[in-house]
């Protein structure tokens, strides 16, 4: 039995569990399901506890760019990628910690399913409704492409199978376990997914320090090559947290606003906050989320790091560092298992982007739609029409992946600062400044999310820094200048979300 298949064997076992899971989850919930399919399929019924909330919101955060180019970019440019990439470890406790329980009571109270519902309730306001959802929608599609696209490269490299046949199988198994399960899969699967994402950085830190000879001679190694880089002034110290200039100032502070500060402003992470069953869940969550992103973000990108010491070229894209260890340097079987970690992040990832995606279409038009005309929707037609929706978003993800970019991380980061620029103030605002209004929450989201995406498509920035500080800082005026003009909220709705001033 050759190598490339003993580590397709773990890997197969893991596709075929996650299925198992879907179609498990799907019978057990059919009841719940036809009394309220809406509720059960796109937040679980409001029941997850604190570990599986944990990682649930770890494995929607983490992704496949982190394992492939983050680990890349560590191998490239030394431990100064690993300091840029601590900004993750404060996601999970951010993210609970500031919108965790004013997000769960407002939800309760108003019966709010998806993060619009939120703002629906909030602002009034079916014109801001509308465009944040399709917002979610394409750039939720971006980043499942991003992750598409990763994890078939991932699976092509290290068991042979052609590029397109990985993406066929690997993101076959992702879109039936979602389509078929729900939220509920989705989490319960999040959670196997993020304790293998674990287990496979371990994995592959044994063995990256076994076959480099020990830390010591690593290190020895590392600092070798950056003594000959700055000896001939052409090369990356790997040792300066600079990276020779590599990683300016304004690179680390943009990375600790976008993957630290503005994580808050994900819908694909803030709807976690509306599932969970009651307030010890949240905090166990933050707790065990933090250690485990710290694990995984710091321990890929260390890795990155110390596969320096293994070989100091590589052929093509620094994407394949991660495949280059799995391929040469572990046994086959434990390769197999190591390559499901960043296979269960970029399959985490999309299963959650697929239901927060289906929920704006199904949940926050059509049923809103049902709801102004009066009329009592159809459960089994909703379910239908959600399954419908998840299985479309998935097949044109895959269709977009076929031909592949390079540097995927760049693809992600783009879809984070788009998502981050229109949702974090209109979420941070509406729970928590009483006089925010919809005329306020309408400027920031046209006017930050244009200028977002207009810089970056004309390639304007500010100095080094990625331009999520100008998405962000034009959107934060808008809201303040577009708030003068607006009418304060009702006593109801002031009475829902900022009781202790009614």
């Amino acid at each position: 039995m050759n190598d490339s298949v003993l580590r397709l064997i773990p890997v197969i076992v893991f596709f075929v569990g996650l299925m198992g899971i879907g179609v498990y989850v799907q019978k057990r919930s059919a009841d719940a399901k036809a009394q309220n399919f809406s509720k059960e399929y796109f937040i679980g019924g409001r029941s997850l506890g604190g570990f599986v909330l944990a990682m649930t919101l770890v494995a929607t955060y983490g992704s496949v760019s982190s394992f492939l180019s983050g680990a890349g970019k560590a191998w490239e440019t030394g431990f100064g990628w690993v300091y840029y990439a601590t900004s993750n470890v404060v996601a999970a406790f951010l993210i609970l910690g500031v919108l965790g329980k004013k997000m769960a009571v407002v939800g309760r109270k108003t019966d709010s399913v998806t993060v619009i519902d939120v703002l629906r309730a909030r602002y009034k306001s079916n014109a801001l409704s509308y465009i944040c959802a399709v917002v979610i929608l394409v750039f939720f599609t971006t980043q499942m492409v991003s992750q598409f696209i990763g994890g078939a490269q991932l699976f092509s490299a290290c068991t042979g199978f052609d590029y397109t046949i990985g993406l066929i199988i690997f993101a076959a198994v992702v879109v039936i376990y979602t389509t078929i399960g729900g939220f509920t899969a989705v989490a319960v699967t999040d959670t196997a997914c993020a304790i293998v994402m674990v287990i496979g950085t371990i994995l592959l830190g044994i063995a990256v320090i076994q076959r480099g000879g020990g830390l010591d001679a690593i290190m020895a190694n590392i600092t070798s090559q950056s003594a000959q880089a700055v000896a001939s002034g052409e090369g990356i110290d790997l040792l300066d947290p600079r990276a020779s200039g590599q990683i300016p100032f304004q690179l680390y502070l943009s990375q600790w606003l976008l993957c630290g500060f503005a994580t808050i402003g994900l819908p694909q992470s803030q709807v976690r906050c509306l599932g969970y069953k009651d307030t010890k869940s949240v905090h166990n969550a933050m707790i065990y989320g933090t250690v485990v992103v710290g694990i995984m973000m710091i321990g890929i990108h260390l890795i990155g790091t110390w596969s320096r010491g293994l070989f100091a070229t590589i052929e093509g894209s620094t994407d394949t560092v991660i495949p280059v260890v799995i391929v040469n340097y572990m046994f086959p079987i434990l390769g197999g298992v190591a390559i499901i970690g960043p296979l269960a992040a970029a399959m985490s990832t999309v299963s959650s982007l697929l239901i927060a995606g289906s929920s704006a279409i199904v949940k926050d038009m059509y049923l809103h739609y049902k709801s102004e005309k009066k009329e009592e929707p159809d459960q089994k037609l909703v379910a239908k029409i959600s399954f419908a929706v998840t299985a479309i978003m998935g097949i044109l993800s895959v269709v977009i992946a076929i031909n592949p970019p390079d540097l995927i991380v760049w693809i992600n980061m783009f879809a984070f600062g788009g998502l981050q620029t229109v949702f974090l103030w209109t979420m941070l605002f509406g729970l928590f400044w009483k006089s925010a209004n919809k005329v306020g929450a309408l400027a920031s989201v046209i006017g930050g999310l244009s200028s977002y995406c207009i810089t970056m498509a004309l390639d304007i920035s500010v100095g080094s820094f990625h331009n999520i500080i100008i998405g962000l800082g034009i959107a934060l005026i808008c809201f303040v200048i577009g708030n003068k003009f607006g009418t304060p909220i009702d006593d109801r709705t002031g009475r829902i979300f900022f009781p202790e001033k009614y």
